[in-house]
């Protein structure tokens, strides 16, 4: 919310779930941000215009997240749509939902058919559902997923932001390897730390473990090889992986240089090293070519 505020990328959305932040956030986190949604919105974009819109999307641990709308407004948005996340979340996003008519009009709109349904825990239109569910157990998810329609032979592209992170491995595996087996033509993309078993990756374990954020999964965020052959064994044809430094350099460079000139950062090499610990990973299998 508050990159968006500084003008980093134009999110009209945000300001209906997130509070506008009283402290000023630090340059680096702003700009991490930025790069992990371009990143991330990228792939996104690249699979929706291989599939012509003609798939769903599975967002797993979706939060706040605000990329429906996102995309309603540029005219891409999927056959269908699911978000999933805790009740405890879900329930709070369904509420703003409700009482905020920006964010409502958009599901009414894209919505045919009669059965709207939306009760305190999940939201269920034609183009659009909110699923309270935990990823940790991966055939409750792939029940309630079902109820609100979920089509197992649609081209899936399922998006964890910083979710696997928090389960064992076990379960990360467990998660991977339920969508591999699922979907016949699906993509996962993954954005998480990475490098974590150097000195920096340390002291950002210990700062959050000091706030009581433990990283249940972080073994697995060893390095880009790690974090692919998580993918690989688990059932994913194909898999790549870079850190964050990497996705900031392909980005177009003349938005990152007007990015770059709305905050003077003072530590360019701080900035290379928290984004050296971020990557986004992407994985496939695809039995119709695409």
């Amino acid at each position: 919310r508050f990159a968006v505020s500084v003008g980093y990328w134009k999110d009209p959305y945000i300001q209906y779930f997130v509070r506008q932040a009283k402290e000023r956030k630090a340059p680096e986190i702003n700009r991490g941000y930025y790069a992990r949604v371009h990143g991330v919105s990228y792939l996104i974009k690249a699979f929706l215009k291989k599939t012509e819109c003609n798939c769903q999307i599975v967002n797993l641990g979706a939060g706040m997240d605000t990329l429906f709308w996102r995309l309603k407004d540029e005219n891409l948005l999927p056959r269908k749509y699911f978000e999933v996340d805790f009740p405890m979340i879900v329930a709070r996003k369904i509420h703003n939902i409700k009482s905020k008519p920006p964010l409502s009009k958009p599901i009414m709109e894209s919505h045919s058919g009669d059965s709207l349904l939306i009760d305190s825990h999940s939201l269920d239109s034609s183009r659009y559902s909110i699923v309270g569910a935990d990823l940790r157990f991966s055939s409750d998810l792939e029940e309630k997923l079902k109820k609100h329609s979920l089509d197992v032979h649609l081209p899936t592209l399922l998006v964890a932001e910083c979710v696997l992170v928090y389960m064992t491995p076990q379960q990360s595996a467990n998660l991977l390897k339920w969508a591999a087996s699922t979907f016949p033509v699906a993509m996962f993309i993954n954005y998480e730390q990475v490098n974590m078993a150097d000195r920096f990756g340390q002291i950002m374990i210990e700062n959050l473990q000091r706030r009581q954020c433990n990283l249940a999964g972080v073994e697995v965020c060893r390095s880009l090889d790690s974090q692919r052959e998580r993918l690989l064994l688990n059932g994913w044809e194909t898999a790549r992986a870079i850190d964050m430094m990497k996705v900031y350099s392909f980005l177009p460079q003349a938005d990152v240089r007007r990015i770059e000139s709305l905050e003077f950062l003072d530590e360019k090499e701080l900035f290379e090293q928290l984004m050296q610990h971020y990557c986004i990973c992407w994985a496939s299998k695809d039995s119709s070519n695409l």
